[in-house]
């Protein structure tokens, strides 16, 4: 019933760019915050960015300056805009949604994640 669809990944050099896309079904996409994660082989997964329900924005420092996170309710969808591309940003990209519930329940829910490899 709930899907997050990641698109966009791929095979860029370093310098690049690249677009992310999480197109999101299921929930009432406006009211949760979204968030793209990534995960390299070995390591534990990390926030990339965040948006919330309105607006205000996160980002890891490793990538502030260079990735843009934004959303488009009506298409309920986000975006991950990558530019000047490290090969350390190489990794899976997670899509995540995430809101607190009454009585303090968290619901939480991740895509399958979309394979970005920036080349040296």
């Amino acid at each position: 019933q709930v899907q997050l669809v990641e698109s966009g990944g791929g095979l860029v050099q370093a310098g690049g760019s690249l677009r992310l896309s999480c197109a999101a079904s299921g929930i009432i996409f406006r009211i949760y915050t979204m968030g793209w994660y990534r995960q390299a082989p070995g390591k534990q997964r990390e926030l990339v960015a965040t948006i919330t329900s309105g607006g205000s924005t996160n980002y890891a420092d490793s990538v502030k300056g260079r990735f843009t996170i934004s959303r488009d309710n009506a298409k309920n969808t986000v975006y991950l805009q990558m530019n000047s591309l490290k090969p350390e940003d190489t990794a899976v990209y997670y899509c995540n949604a995430d809101r607190t519930a009454p009585f303090g329940n968290q619901i939480n829910y991740w895509g399958q994640g979309t394979q970005v490899t920036v080349s040296s």
